[in-house]
């Protein structure tokens, strides 16, 4: 694993530190520190049992990332995060699947994977709607469209996000960072899917299939296209 150092601190300027919070926070956001309520942001609303869980959280609108990749330079709130992208250089994916032993980065993609593809449950459900979904973080970005909470905000031009990862996507197209390569030919692609899809023009793989004529497609957008075209005929019919 790797070592999540700071990138910029030095060990002086580490041990001149004289609290956790002249560190990282302004005390805005940490009204309620002295207090036995559980610590809430200030910026978007969300509580966590302890304060520490909200000074990670803060760095998320601060714009902080000490945790730099030393393969790459890029940058991170949180070690976790850092850990999981190294990954994507090293190609490790220490989470298999039992059923069909693919690999993953994430405990929780695997969680997903077998929720989504061998039927397991999906324990967590909307209380507006009834729909049910495989992960607690799914529902939660679920949730969003029916409350219209958009706690992530682009510093350059103010949209805001229901979802973090969406955020990261739309500021690639203010920087134009592509940071997923394509080993066989070159390409470079914004976001990680895209990549994916992109793939699979190389390796032939085409796991979206048409349960109406059976016909495959590399995408389930191409699929939902075709899908269309019986649609039509239907009509016709």
């Amino acid at each position: 694993q790797p070592n999540c150092a700071l990138k910029e601190h030095s060990m002086s300027n580490i041990a001149s530190v004289k609290s956790p919070y002249e560190a990282e926070n302004s005390g805005e956001e940490l009204d309620q520190r002295y207090s036995k309520a559980k610590p809430m942001c200030n910026t978007c609303g969300k509580v966590f049992s302890e304060a520490s869980s909200l000074r990670r959280h803060m760095r998320i609108h601060k714009g902080v990332k000490p945790y730099v990749c030393h393969l790459c330079g890029k940058a991170f709130t949180q070690c976790n995060q850092l850990k999981t992208h190294v990954r994507t250089h090293t190609g490790e994916k220490p989470y298999k699947c039992e059923l069909c032993d693919k690999g993953f980065a994430q405990k929780c993609q695997l969680v997903f994977h077998s929720r989504m593809h061998h039927g397991e449950e999906k324990p967590y459900k909307c209380d507006v709607c009834n729909l049910q979904f495989a992960t607690s973080s799914n529902l939660k970005i679920h949730a969003r469209k029916h409350s219209g909470e958009k706690p992530y905000v682009c510093d350059r031009c103010g949209q805001r996000f229901a979802q973090a990862s969406t955020l990261t996507y739309h500021v690639r197209r203010h920087t134009g960072e592509k940071p997923y390569v394509c080993d066989t030919c070159g390409k470079a692609f914004a976001v990680s899917s895209s990549l994916i899809t992109h793939s699979r023009k190389h390796t032939g793989e085409k796991p979206y299939i048409c349960g109406i004529c059976g016909k495959s497609f590399i995408s389930s957008g191409e699929l939902n296209k075709h899908f269309r075209s019986h649609t039509v005929v239907w009509s016709m019919n």
